[in-house]
């Protein structure tokens, strides 16, 4: 039987030193990425915008010349095509290991676009739901929920990535209690799916659900999530902040914040976070 396996992942190198790059580049082509490169921000956006079906994470330095880090983050923000990739500030070139983790955790962006393949096959007309709750427990039943629940939305593909995000935070840090520094280690020694399979029959989480509700109102919609765990800081992890930039996780809840909601609010506990959408 011919297995199909995944393509390499294919990442977009920037960065306006030319020694700094060709470094980066045979660093990842190790690794076996496949690899572009630019070398100001304003060539970075002259290949996203060629090729951007095909990268699927950009190593972004922050400091360059005519067009820096912080302009190519605003300007694909503004962009439909752009503002899902995955990007990855890069503040410590000298520490290979560290840019590969973080470029490991960008894996991810192949199941949102499968995701979003899914959605555009079962996509209907949801526009007559005003209200609708669900619950469910595990992350498979979290990846399927934020396709359906995407549709709501006028413009799901934007939402689905955050839905997505803030579904699985729901399972794996609310109701089964793993810490942040409980999953980097668990993400590095490749047991975070065992963990997540172990809790979940473990009778102290076994029960917990989490619960979702869609309200369609007249100038925006709604979705609210709610987990049975004991909460989190979640102030921290609204924005990506540079001393995380290199870890294997942690930018669901700023992605979602930033890109894929007008607004995100959390309960003071935090086991509670509401994204919303405008409509008018």
């Amino acid at each position: 039987m011919h297995i199909t396996q995944d393509p390499p992942l294919s990442i977009l190198a920037v960065d306006d030193n030319p020694t700094t790059l060709r470094h980066l580049q045979a660093m990842l082509e190790r690794n076996d990425f496949t690899v572009r490169t630019a070398v100001n921000g304003k060539e970075a956006m002259d290949v996203l915008n060629e090729y951007y079906n095909d990268i699927d994470i950009i190593l972004l330095d922050r400091m360059m010349p005519e067009m820096d880090g912080i302009e190519v983050c605003n300007a694909m923000k503004e962009d439909a095509k752009l503002r899902y990739i995955p990007i990855i500030m890069q503040t410590a070139a000298s520490q290979p290991d560290e840019i590969s983790e973080g470029i490991s955790a960008g894996k991810q962006i192949r199941k949102h676009k499968q995701l979003r393949l899914e959605m555009e096959r079962r996509k209907i007309s949801f526009g007559l739901v005003q209200i609708l709750k669900c619950t469910f427990k595990t992350l498979k039943e979290a990846e399927g929920l934020s396709v359906f629940m995407a549709n709501y939305f006028e413009d799901p593909d934007r939402t689905l990535t955050g839905i997505s995000e803030l579904l699985v935070n729901a399972v794996e840090h609310g109701n089964l209690g793993i810490s942040y520094d409980t999953k980097s280690e668990l993400v590095s020694e490749k047991k975070w799916r065992q963990e997540i399979s172990e809790r979940l029959a473990d009778p102290q989480y076994a029960d917990r659900q989490v619960t979702v509700i869609f309200e369609r109102k007249k100038d925006a919609c709604y979705i609210q999530i709610t987990d049975e765990g004991e909460g989190f800081n979640w102030k921290q992890y609204m924005e990506v902040a540079p001393s995380r930039a290199m870890h294997n996780h942690g930018r669901g809840i700023a992605m979602a914040n930033m890109l894929c909601f007008n607004k995100l609010v959390y309960n003071e506990k935090g086991n509670q976070v509401t994204g919303i959408i405008k409509t008018d």
